[in-house]
């Protein structure tokens, strides 16, 4: 709090005064009161005031300082109505009630709706395990009637694919509650991924080239099994159907960190569509010529990896290739937020 902002906020005081007191001199003078005591009595106002102003800017200055240097150091700011010191002055105390009842407001509404996130996630996780019922029995019905089962397999995997995809994102806004960090080989987690999606891969006749991946990252194994599969799903919807799909995943690991490259060799994507592909529902110049795409996959990727402490980036040419590039580092501290 400057002096010049309080003198500029008080001026219609100042004016007031100044009013006041040469309309006081010149009754004075009318009167023909003596000089001294005139200017006794100037003094003693003006020295009043002066004081008055004086002190009532030193203890706001005092009050709004404290405030800016608490606000500042808080991480949570908005704690700083249960913060505050009581104000010795009344703007000061108004001005504490008024931050204190907003801030309990803001709290009440983020309870509700923190409530009602968790009934949606609830209610989404118990629907995910009741559709996979039918599901199941789609496929027991299958087996059992050789002559539809094949028609019936690809519409089913995608379907419990689908299924599954609702119930990693619902998790995922919540996820940190879910992670298990340890040591997990990324061979393991890839081929895991690989062997739920073989039927797929076979029928889209797909060859898969690895390297390194003998390697072991900090990271929860679940959640990376996913990801494998939200990739693997991917290049499999967006195969260039001109020639076989290739999958190639190699690792490289140096002093700080363990980088691993997912590569397919389908239709790529275009240039001005790069900077959106992890945002919610974005589908792109792809997205329109496959009626599958949601534009949810990769955004629970990105957003997994963020959690979870891992950097992600892509690179892409348009009939060409798409590369995505993650950074597992060996000293990760994890963001569980």
């Amino acid at each position: 709090m400057k002096f010049k902002d309080h003198l500029k906020d008080r001026s219609t005081l100042f004016i007031i005064r100044a009013v006041a007191f040469f309309s006081s001199l010149i009754f004075l003078i009318a009167f023909r009161t003596r000089a001294e005591l005139i200017i006794v009595l100037s003094s003693i106002f003006l020295s009043a005031c002066l004081i008055a102003d004086i002190a009532d800017y030193t203890r706001k200055k005092n009050y709004y300082n404290n405030l800016y240097m608490m606000l500042n150091d808080l991480d949570q700011k908005y704690l700083l109505p249960e913060m505050l010191p009581e104000a010795e002055f009344l703007e000061g105390a108004i001005l504490k009630d008024v931050l204190f009842t907003c801030s309990k407001s803001m709290a009440e509404n983020v309870a509700l709706y923190k409530r009602r996130n968790k009934e949606f996630r609830e209610y989404i996780e118990l629907w995910v395990h009741e559709a996979k019922l039918p599901v199941a029995t789609l496929e027991l019905i299958g087996q059992n009637n050789p002559e539809i089962k094949n028609k019936m397999k690809a519409q089913i995997k995608s379907l419990d694919d689908y299924i599954e995809n609702v119930l990693y994102y619902a998790r995922s806004e919540n996820a940190e509650k879910d992670y298990i960090i340890k040591e997990v080989t990324l061979k393991k987690a890839f081929g895991n991924a690989a062997l739920k999606n073989r039927e797929a891969l076979q029928s889209a006749d797909a060859e898969i080239k690895t390297d390194g991946l003998d390697t072991a990252v900090l990271t929860d194994g679940k959640w990376l099994e996913f990801i494998f599969g939200q990739l693997i799903a991917n290049s499999l919807k967006y195969r260039d159907e001109s020639r076989s799909l290739c999958l190639t995943v190699t690792a490289e690991c140096n002093d700080h960190a363990t980088v691993l490259s997912f590569k397919d060799n389908g239709i790529g994507i275009p240039e001005e569509d790069l900077p959106y592909i992890f945002d919610k529902s974005f589908t792109g110049s792809n997205g329109h010529t496959n009626p599958g795409s949601t534009g949810m996959g990769l955004y629970i990727v990105k957003s997994l990896c963020k959690r979870l402490g891992h950097s992600l980036s892509v690179r892409s040419e348009q009939g060409s290739f798409t590369e995505l590039i993650f950074t597992f580092s060996k000293n990760t501290h994890l963001k569980m937020s």
